[in-house]
């Protein structure tokens, strides 16, 4: 037999530790580990490299500032450069999913560089009644934004495929939709992500602040306080208890919500907990100017090293980027308040984790796979096929260079975004070559791979 590729020499990262093999690959699968070199099409030198499985990020918005079919592209080409072979979409349709959804998949279809899966976000009644559509789509997971109502419930919803006009909504969530989601979800045997703070303590806590005329990130931080987190971690909760549902609570970075979710979680809630990458580097004692306007936003130096802390106890399942694609023309307005939220981050993502976590001893190379590849794919139905090296898996591979520095820049990624908040931050670790599916998308860090590549992953349901 003839291998497709051989990845020579490499250090795998393996669920029974780091192995020292070469990589047999075929028809996409990886189908040995061996110290022969048998006979192949292709030979990938490895050499000081580390294989890992290919990350998967668990939360990337794009299609809201272009089209899906051209976000597709960009974002996915940002992706396989930072070492992402897998990014999941948090699609916002406002409109019905039975009308709308074929048209996204459709025009998804032919852009990604890498693989992608989708969460469907509802916000009203109506969508909750299509959930079991939405599954039967592949779509198996499905998320609620509790920071959205009254004067706080405008959203941008992802833009109709073929257009490029931004698509302004405002949102009310209710309780009795939360109630209706929580209870399909449980029904269907899907998780539920929700992003959660509470819309009228923000609502209340914002026209505060531009009473008092205040500005800038700290108060952009305390007109969001992390008491508005633990009370909606509290309110869902109750709700899921009672249905039976897990629920994943996306971009945790305070050490309150930290603690809100641990008194859940002893009351015998099905909790899972991500945060992001920013909430482990950035404070906003230390950042000026409005780039690093996020929802929830970045909190205190103290905080984010309680999130470090969490990450070693594992109180945290996943690190996503909460990824938006947008630009500075959109981002930065006169204060933080007309200022945009959200900011560019699937590229960095592995190479912040190097650099930040595993070169400075917060973590080890095994809790970096299953941070950010092993524990996702297993929430979200893609193991064994997704998240793991080991034979018959699909060869989604990202060899890392942990000695490789160099300065991060939005020009590198090629993304529909035109700045990136770590901008010449020098980063030591970073990807040098990701494979999909056993076909080399990046090589030697340049972009080999062809749009289109990319497919929908099929999901089971749990």
């Amino acid at each position: 037999m003839t291998a497709d590729c051989i990845i020579l020499d490499s250090h795998i990262m393996t669920p029974k530790g780091v192995m020292e093999r070469n990589i047999v690959i075929d028809d996409g699968k990886i189908v040995d580990f061996t110290t022969d070199i048998p006979q192949c099409d292709k030979k990938i030198n490895a050499r000081g490299l580390v294989a890992i499985p290919g990350l998967i990020d668990t939360h990337v918005h794009y299609g809201v500032y272009s089209p899906i079919e051209e976000a597709a592209k960009t974002e996915s080409r940002a992706a396989a450069l930072g070492g992402v072979t897998t990014m999941m979409r948090m699609l916002r349709l406002g409109h019905s999913y039975k009308t709308h959804l074929q048209a996204q998949l459709a025009a998804s279809k032919s852009s990604h560089y890498v693989d992608y899966s989708i969460h469907a976000t509802i916000f009203d009644a109506s969508q909750a009644d299509e959930m079991k559509y939405i599954t039967e789509n592949g779509i198996t997971s499905f998320k609620l934004y509790m920071n959205l109502g009254g004067e706080v419930g405008h959203v941008y919803m992802d833009m109709d495929p073929g257009s490029s006009d931004l698509f302004e909504s405002h949102v009310q969530l209710e309780t009795d939709t939360i109630r209706k989601v929580l209870a399909n979800a449980a029904h269907l045997g899907c998780p539920v992500l929700v992003h959660a703070e509470d819309y009228q303590m923000c609502e209340c806590g914002i026209k505060k602040a531009k009473e008092n005329k205040k500005d800038g990130l700290p108060a952009w931080s305390e007109s969001r306080p992390p008491d508005s987190e633990a009370k909606s971690i509290k309110k869902v909760c109750e709700i899921a208890r009672e249905y039976g549902t897990t629920v994943y609570f996306v971009h945790i970075g305070s050490a309150v919500a930290l603690d809100a979710i641990e008194q859940e979680r002893k009351k015998g809630t099905k909790v899972l907990v991500e945060t992001c990458p920013h909430y482990l580097t950035l404070s906003y004692e230390k950042q000026s100017g409005y780039l690093a306007k996020v929802m929830p936003p970045i909190r205190s130096s103290s905080d984010k090293e309680k999130i470090w802390n969490a990450i070693s106890q594992k109180q945290i399942n996943t690190i996503g980027t909460d990824h938006v694609a947008n630009q500075l023309k959109l981002k930065v307005r006169d204060d933080v308040w007309s200022s945009l939220a959200g900011f560019p981050g699937i590229g960095t993502l592995l190479p912040i984790l190097l650099s930040e976590g595993v070169n400075k001893n917060r973590i080890n190379l095994t809790q970096l796979v299953e941070l950010t590849s092993t524990n996702a794919a297993k929430i979200f139905g893609m193991f064994p096929q997704k998240g793991v090296l080991q034979k018959n898996s699909d060869a989604d591979i990202t060899l890392i260079n942990l000695k490789k520095e160099q300065k991060v820049s939005a020009d590198f990624f090629g993304a529909f975004s035109d700045y990136i908040v770590y901008e010449g931050w020098n980063l030591k670790g970073w990807p040098q070559t990701t494979m999909v599916r056993g076909n080399l998308v990046t090589e030697n860090m340049q972009v080999v791979g062809k749009p289109g590549y990319g497919q929908l992953v099929k999901r089971s349901l749990g």
